[in-house]
């Protein structure tokens, strides 16, 4: 679980971070999320943009789709959600305590 003071740390560091991946029209599929969560491992903070063909369903699919990878959402700014889970054999990023 994170805390709020970790929670803001992510998210100035999340906010300089550029999008990788755009979820759109075709929804979540087993390959989707197969990206992301090797990008979670990889990276650990990562920034989704919701295209406007999928703002309806963010709110149903979100839930879903951070159950399944294990992260924890970091902040929510318009079409864009910034998720964060921790790399247990190698953490890139030090949260304060």
């Amino acid at each position: 679980m994170i805390s709020d003071q970790q929670r803001k740390y992510l998210r100035r560091l999340g906010q300089t971070l550029p999008t990788k991946f755009q979820l759109g029209k075709d929804k979540v599929h087993p390959d989707f999320i197969k990206l992301i969560d090797q990008a979670l491992t990889r990276h650990e903070l990562i920034k989704i943009h919701f295209l406007k063909s999928m703002q309806d369903d963010k709110d149903s699919i979100l839930p879903k789709l951070l159950e399944e990878l294990k992260a924890d959402l970091i902040q929510t700014i318009g079409h864009r959600v910034i998720i964060f889970r921790r790399n247990p054999l190698m953490p890139r990023i030090i949260l304060p305590k």
